[in-house]
């Protein structure tokens, strides 16, 4: 290959870091309305009446709806209420003072703990707040707890993450006659005008979805928000383009986030290190919604094994996917007990990984990683290093199992030389624009400049969301089963010029020749120039064993903890990783990169806040929810273990899961006390080393 598993940049670059590339935020239709959402105040209440006969008087207001909340019961902060259109922003946002509405407020409760006290308000008055459990398991786990030599029981907590995008969620919507066209901040155009079309009762054939850039996107822009319907609905009554974009403080309220948990885990081993029960019973909150589990045990097996959960139901802003759910705080708990084990045993904690992992992949990750972090160099007695600055090395574990399928794609050659290539996929930041453009630049034997990739529009043939690392093992098996379409035809085309069989002619680098005959040959150029005036149009959809699921990894964790502060900074990171064939290594770099990051952040720094008196979050912006930045970032060294042979495989999950767990156990190596709860804030380490608190 020439092109594919190497470094290539994005195409789309350039246009990027120059500001050419347009956002949902940037689309500016002529005659275009600015729309915003009046939010609940309360974190459980009932809409009594909404008087908006202010509101439609202010001038500038071209639209109001105050039918967009279903039922009129509200169950967070942050729901919509109401809605207005208007020629300005700032007329807008001065028309939601304007309503007059009446509630009755609700008792509530906002957090995990609170919800699950007896007594607790009911955040659905019919249903327990303490949903029934869902309960997976095999063996005898009682047996297998009597065989075990040594037996470890322990606590951890994760906090509620929220998505963050840079670009917050929204929409513009146009109407055009009875089609509508919206530019959605989206990781799935096919979803949004699926569920768009069934929200507004209209043909999906009518409705369009364009999302050409995207300011980030971790799950929650998989599915249509309740702000794309209320931007048609304004436009509709306006009769006039819509743009309505959520401010930062919705986007934090309603936009979406990772459940927190409460796992309590028991695990039991023999002496050599052979695992052989495990118990674990957790609880998370997805505020009103449902689905925060953690997948316990994970990563490693056992032969008996019991798993109860129990989703909690509280007054706020719904859980939605957010980059491997479930795995991350699966994953904080799960390192910390197989070193808690392998400590109990007398073992290293990466002697005991090579000894239970079952991965063939991961057993040499876990090697190639403990000889770039230097593993032999861990403190033997964890918290030994002298003075206040203690270094310490940790590892995790990362398991994904997604695949991809589904997606056609269409291409077009033109007489000129050009090719165009449509997919209904989009890109959500990973360069999903740039491995298309490679993909059927490899397969022609051209430049990847050559090539045109076109994404993010529902006129472009169907895939699905961008999601579960589905987007590269769906997508690429596409393009080049429509690549190979094309080159067909195009030796067909040039078999009937020389009067020879295809079978005869051979593709080069980018030209064709007749096999044995060295003067017969034709460029690209020629080629195309011989479809005349006709354009060759070609469509080709995924296929079998191009792509498989299925990837290990591993990460090592160097920090060093102050004890005097509680500081904690990550030295280092050593991410071993998976995929299959690597398309383009440097964008596969970059999500590994980014993976890392934000699990770093959420190990130190990420948590949402909420105040038990009043039900609200009170770090819903960026300056006080706490995200980790450049000067925190830590040293990444990405190592790929290789696997072409298994076909294409999504990255963008599995490199986030085990970081936290990672630095965590590096933290115990260093300080000799485990912190099992994130964030591992300063206070926190501080009030583990304290003696009266830890035991010593």
């Amino acid at each position: 290959m020439s092109i594919l598993s190497k470094r290539y940049p994005r195409l789309d670059g350039a246009e990027k870091v120059t500001g050419q590339a347009k956002y949902v935020y940037d689309q500016n239709p002529k005659g275009m309305l600015y729309g915003a959402i009046l939010s609940s105040p309360h974190p459980a209440a009932k809409i009594i009446s909404i008087d908006d006969s202010k509101v439609r008087r202010l001038p500038g207001v071209k639209a109001v709806l105050t039918d967009v909340h279903p039922t009129g019961t509200l169950r967070y902060v942050g729901e919509d209420v109401a809605a207005v259109a208007a020629t300005t922003a700032e007329i807008a946002k001065d028309a939601l003072e304007l309503f007059d509405v009446k509630y009755e407020v609700l008792p509530f409760a906002a957090d995990l703990d609170a919800a699950m006290k007896d007594g607790a308000p009911r955040v659905f008055t019919n249903r327990s707040n303490i949903r029934d459990p869902r309960v997976r398991g095999e063996g005898d786990v009682e047996a297998g707890f009597a065989q075990a030599d040594v037996i470890v029981e322990d606590e951890f907590r994760t906090q509620v993450q929220t998505q963050s995008s840079l670009e917050t969620h929204g929409s513009v919507a146009m109407w055009e006659g009875d089609e509508l066209i919206v530019w959605d901040s989206t990781q799935a155009v096919h979803g949004v005008r699926e569920g768009l079309a069934k929200f507004l009762e209209m043909p999906e054939s009518k409705v369009r979805v364009i999302c050409q850039h995207m300011g980030g996107g971790f799950g929650s822009k998989l599915q249509p928000g309740s702000y794309s319907a209320i931007a048609a609905k304004l436009s509709k009554q306006a009769n006039a383009p819509v743009h309505l974009m959520l401010t930062r403080k919705q986007d934090f309220l309603v936009a979406g986030n990772r459940p927190d948990s409460i796992q309590k885990i028991k695990a039991g081993a023999k002496k050599d290190g052979e695992l052989v029960a495990f118990s674990a019973t957790s609880w998370g909150t997805p505020g009103i919604s449902s689905n925060a589990r953690t997948l316990l045990p994970f990563v490693y097996e056992f032969p008996n094994w019991k798993h109860e959960h129990f989703d909690v139901f509280t007054n706020a802003g719904s859980a939605r996917p957010f980059r491997a759910p479930g795995r991350p705080q699966s994953s904080f708990a799960m390192e910390q007990i197989m070193d808690e084990l392998a400590e109990k045993l007398g073992m290293d904690p990466l002697d005991l990984r090579l000894k239970v992992d079952t991965n063939q992949t991961r057993l040499q990750e876990w090697r190639k990683g403990a000889e770039r972090i230097s593993w032999n160099k861990r403190n033997k007695t964890p918290g030994s290093g002298s003075g206040p600055l203690k270094r310490g090395l940790g590892l995790g574990a990362s398991i994904w199992s997604t695949g991809g399928r589904g997606t056609k794609a269409t291409m077009t050659v033109f007489p000129d030389g050009g090719v165009e290539v449509k997919c209904g996929t989009q890109d959500i930041g990973t360069g999903t624009r740039t491995i298309i453009a490679a993909i059927a630049a490899e397969e022609l034997g051209l430049k990847i400049n050559q090539i045109r990739s076109l994404v993010g529009d529902t006129n472009y043939p169907r895939s699905g969301g961008s999601g579960g690392s589905t987007t590269a093992p769906s997508v690429a098996p596409a393009i080049k089963n429509t690549t190979e379409k094309a080159k067909a035809k195009l030796i067909e085309l040039a078999a009937n010029h020389f009067g020879v069989q295809p079978t005869e002619i051979e593709w080069g680098n980018g030209e064709v020749s007749v096999r044995g005959a060295a003067n017969k040959k034709l460029t690209w150029k020629e080629i195309c120039s011989l479809l005349d005036s006709e354009s060759l149009e070609v469509h080709g959809e995924w296929v079998e064993g191009l792509s498989s699921a299925g990837v290990a990894g591993c990460q090592f964790a160097e920090v060093e903890v102050d004890i005097e502060t509680g500081r904690i900074d990550v030295i280092k990171i050593v991410a071993v990783h998976d995929c299959g064939l690597i398309l383009d290594r440097l964008t596969t770099e970059s999500q590994i990169n980014g993976a890392v990051v934000q699990g770093v952040s959420y190990a130190l720094y990420e948590n949402r806040q909420m105040d038990p008196i009043t039900g609200v979050q009170v770090n819903a912006e960026f300056e006080n929810y706490k995200i980790l930045g450049t000067m925190e970032t830590p040293e990444i060294e990405v190592i790929f273990h290789d696997e072409p042979e298994r076909g294409v495989i999504g990255i963008g999950e599995p490199p986030t899961i085990p970081t936290a767990a990672a630095i965590a156990n590096a933290v115990y190596n260093a300080i000799g006390v485990r912190i099992r709860e994130l964030p591992m804030t300063p206070d926190k380490v501080l009030t583990a080393l304290t003696p009266s608190t830890n035991g010593r």
